[in-house]
């Protein structure tokens, strides 16, 4: 490990980011939160619009301890967003857990609860990394790959940047936890049903070129064994 890593801040460093529920499922390495957000696609941002919260699914991407996110100058929620503090949460299923009790059904997940102020980036420079972090995020070899953003492109859109010091990750794993007086219930199957998300083989656009076949930084995706984002 390096020295850079050794010496971050672990997680859970504040009373709002620190989890008070089920305390055995946090996480406090922050390569875990590094972990949780690199294999997503879609964050969930919440704001205060207009006085009421609204949760708004997002796109992401993660440099370091930044994360970045765009849209588009006119939107509210991204108006709204630089105003005040904001939380941003990423959520993964990984199974189903069935326990012999209605009470005791669960899933197995990692999730990830970020809480951050975000920045207006207005640099240019910064603005094009963070619009490439985000599509690279997406889109894995894909930003060398087709045209840059244009200056009219750029001016109609807003890249904010959030950082990820106050943060809480949570993970659960494994059995049920069913009372020990449910265990011999007789007939009633417990267990996991796991859930996977996989890419299938790309689809050429119909408005394509002739001759232009799917590249590699595409295929790999999906021709890899046991894809999975």
């Amino acid at each position: 490990m390096s020295e850079a890593v050794s010496n971050r801040t672990p997680l859970s460093p504040t009373p709002r980011s620190t989890v008070t529920r089920s305390k055995e499922r946090a996480q406090a390495d922050r390569a875990e939160l590094d972990a949780v957000l690199d294999s997503g696609m879609i964050c969930h941002l919440g704001v205060v619009l207009g006085g009421a919260p609204v949760v708004i699914p997002t796109t992401y991407g993660r440099d370091g301890d930044t994360l970045y996110l765009h849209g588009s100058t006119g939107a509210g929620n991204l108006r709204a967003a630089i105003t005040g503090p904001v939380s941003v949460a990423v959520t993964h299923v990984d199974g189903i857990v069935y326990a012999r009790s209605a009470m005791h059904f669960s899933m197995n997940y990692r999730s990830a609860v970020i809480h951050a102020r975000p920045v207006e980036l207005t640099d240019a420079a910064e603005r094009m990394h963070g619009l490439r972090v985000i599509v690279e995020h997406l889109a894995p070899g894909a930003w060398d790959a087709v045209r840059s953003p244009s200056k009219k492109e750029m001016a109609a859109t807003m890249v904010l940047a959030l950082d990820l010091t106050e943060a809480s990750v949570k993970v659960r794993t494994g059995d049920p936890r069913d009372d020990e007086s449910d265990l011999t219930a007789p007939g009633v199957w417990a267990g996991v049903l796991p859930l996977r998300q996989s890419f299938e083989a790309a689809i050429s656009s119909a408005d394509l070129a002739p001759g232009i076949e799917v590249p590699e930084h595409v295929r790999a995706r999906f021709e890899a064994p046991a894809t999975v984002r």
